[in-house]
């Protein structure tokens, strides 16, 4: 929660930096260690509006593992081009285009998938290609390319993602088996302080935090979101977006369309995605509110059709009054509102998200002072093992008059590091199911710190399903998450 919570962690994650997503177009292609693959499939989902196109690929392969990877396609058309690209490096010549993996995502193992992507511009109507080759050999297992019109992407989750396994906890009888929490809850607002769903009942969302996307990219595949909706039940993805920390200031573009590919994926799981501009060093958010104006007034127009996206707009402010992190959000807020009107929009409290209490404040600031907007929660931080008893009180105090959002919490100190606290983790967990406060676990990542739900290595191509890679954690929150759900539906 302090800044000891992430500037400790720059030190243990710098070995993770190779995983930074490069993005653009490549003049020349670097070398391909790797055997051309038996078999592929690949994926491809557009949505076009007049001159441009999204495009998203999966890339699924069927052949002998390999490490290196080069997917080849062409365009029906030369005058369709690649203009900016994520996951991989992309060059073309005339119509041909090829796509080359990164460091990160470049193991493939038999079964294994790989997501990339890239912005386009078009002058026919049909912007896919139909045939694929990895490595030169071709995708012979199946190409699905969708196309959704202009005015976003479908809110329908995929068929694969949205039944519960059969192997799971029993769902509440009043969720309907084998749907999704956005295909049951729908669009949320606030009402009074709490969270509600489309029925206008009051709902918990419990899910994972990423750990910073520059550092663990290659934890967020197909493989393990399709373990935190299917395996851990989980309800909520938050996207964690550093604005420093070599984040989003370095490349706004790229770190844009980063965070916009993960919002794509965990609709298609039929996840809510809560978007964090993970302000923390400055701790005055005033320093970043042209890049939030920037950063949000894109997202914002590119997501303004789906339902299930929650923007936190200043993740730890810290140093600043209350004052500021208000003004702050009044100026930020309108710019989400121009594109999305309807969506709930988190904002960060003062002392690390802590209400002021770890700066010797507590609630009563914002009681007496709420931000003034519609459908606004307020967050609230804490690490089990450093802030207890005071701390629970104190967001129980808050939770009567306020409505709070737990959007990251870790079972440790405030590092990110030690022992989990099984005692105190229980006793917050308990008290946010009691009032009903929805939450996001620090962290769903590999990194070497006892926060992390997975044993370091694992996003180099382990299993996430299950308990075998989980760390103690790990196991501790995904045991909590599958607790099923109750989402009242009338």
């Amino acid at each position: 929660m302090r800044l000891l919570s992430r500037a400790s962690r720059r030190g243990v994650i710098a070995a993770a930096a190779a995983g930074t997503l490069a993005l653009g177009l490549a003049a020349a292609l670097p070398a391909v260690n790797a055997l051309a693959a038996a078999g592929c499939s690949v994926t491809y989902t557009t949505n076009q509006w007049q001159g441009g196109f999204t495009a998203n690929i999966t890339i699924k392969n069927l052949g002998d593992a390999i490490n290196g990877w080069t997917l080849g396609f062409t365009f029906p058309d030369s005058g369709q081009k690649v203009t900016q690209g994520w996951s991989a490096t992309y060059a073309q010549s005339g119509a041909a285009v090829t796509a080359t993996s990164m460091s990160y995502n470049g193991a493939l193992a038999t079964g294994a998938s790989a997501s990339i992507g890239f912005n386009g511009s078009w002058t026919t109507a049909n912007p896919n290609p139909t045939a694929f080759t990895l490595n030169g050999v071709a995708c012979t297992g199946g190409v699905g390319p969708t196309v959704t019109p202009s005015g976003g992407p479908s809110r329908s989750p995929s068929p694969s993602a949205s039944p519960r396994p059969s192997n799971s906890p029993s769902p509440s009888p009043s969720q309907p088996t084998g749907q999704t929490p956005v295909a049951i809850n729908g669009q949320l607002r606030v009402c009074g302080v709490n969270l509600c769903n489309q029925y206008n009942r009051p709902i918990q969302l419990r899910g994972m935090s990423t750990h910073g996307i520059q550092w663990f990219a290659n934890c967020y595949n197909d493989a393990s979101l399709n373990a935190l909706a299917s395996d851990w039940l989980a309800d909520l993805l938050r996207i964690s977006m550093y604005v420093q920390e070599q984040g989003y200031e370095t490349n706004p573009a790229g770190f844009t369309n980063q965070v916009n590919n993960l919002v794509e994926e965990a609709t298609e799981r039929g996840l809510y995605a809560l978007i964090d501009f993970h302000t923390l060093t400055p701790g005055d958010p005033m320093y970043n509110l042209e890049r939030a104006k920037t950063f949000f007034a894109a997202v914002s127009a590119r997501h303004a059709a789906k339902n299930n996206v929650i923007y936190e707009i200043t993740n730890e402010p810290n140093g600043v009054s209350w004052s500021t992190i208000k003004n702050y959000a009044e100026q930020v807020i309108p710019v989400i509102r121009a594109n999305d009107p309807d969506a709930v929009v988190i904002v960060g409290t003062r002392a690390w998200s802590s209400l002021g209490v770890s700066e010797g404040g507590n609630a009563t600031e914002v009681i007496n002072n709420k931000v003034n907007a519609s459908n606004v929660m307020y967050a609230f931080h804490f690490y089990a093992a450093s802030h207890q008893g005071n701390y629970r009180s104190e967001l129980e105090r808050a939770a009567a008059s306020l409505p709070m959002f737990v959007t990251e919490f870790g079972t440790v100190t405030y590092t990110g590091g030690g022992a989990v606290d099984t005692a105190s983790s229980t006793a917050w967990v308990d008290l946010m199911d009691r009032l009903k406060i929805s939450y996001a676990n620090w962290t769903y990542s590999d990194a070497n710190e006892g926060s992390a739900a997975f044993r370091p290595g694992t996003c180099n191509g382990g299993s996430y399903a299950g308990t075998a890679n989980l760390t103690e954690s790990g196991n501790f929150m995904r045991n909590r998450i599958r607790t099923a759900d109750n989402f009242p539906t009338s």
